[in-house]
């Protein structure tokens, strides 16, 4: 299967979980971004290492490090390999020069892991293709009827809410999401969309 390249765009808190981050990751050579939604504990451990910021002692990913290091495993690359029902899973490729491992992770340690070790990190078309949103441009005739939706999504921001909506306002309301940069939002309807087809 082909791989693509991703890297990471952007890491904000969660506006509907409490206690969660949504990390963004987008392919290298396009337009589509790929949302995560990651818990706090994975969120400041890829902010630590994105800010190179030292921490007093060891976090679990640098204790991974360390080991890897010193029982002289390389690690190759970092790929979201996986979506169930919703759920990404992901892999760490690595090897000792003798053979290749692939060790499952979730994709919040996975990358948090692969920043340590400065590895590049890829999915799979597919994947991208059934959970990726690319943002377009409205045209002005599309702009009053976007207001609407911006009405209906204050008032209907639960995803029982979402299903009563048409496919064409969902779609505005995906393309006013990622306008706004609200890659949590955005996920929201890309799986009511995806649920559709």
């Amino acid at each position: 299967m082909k791989k693509i390249k991703l890297e990471i765009l952007g890491l904000s808190p969660s506006q509907s979980q409490a206690g969660s981050f949504a990390l963004v990751l987008g392919e290298e050579l396009g337009n589509r971004r790929l949302p995560i939604i990651i818990g706090v504990f994975e969120a400041q451990a890829i902010a630590v290492q994105i800010e190179n910021i030292v921490p007093n002692r060891p976090m679990t990913h640098d204790l991974f490090k360390s080991f890897a290091d010193g029982m002289n495993y390389t690690l190759k690359e970092i790929v979201i390999s996986d979506l169930k029902e919703g759920i990404f899973y992901a892999k760490i490729v690595c090897t000792d020069n003798l053979r290749e491992v692939e060790i499952d992770a979730r994709p919040s340690d996975a990358i948090a892991i692969g920043l340590r070790f400065d590895i590049p990190i890829f999915t799979y078309e597919a994947i991208l293709s059934e959970a990726g949103i690319v943002s377009s441009s409205l045209t002005e005739d599309e702009e009053d009827d976007e207001d609407a939706v911006k009405e209906t999504l204050k008032a209907t921001g639960s995803k029982d809410q979402l299903r009563d909506l048409t496919f064409d306002e969902l779609q505005r309301m995906l393309d006013d999401a990622l306008l706004k940069e609200d890659y949590e939002k955005a996920a929201s309807i890309r799986d009511e969309m995806g649920r559709r087809n």
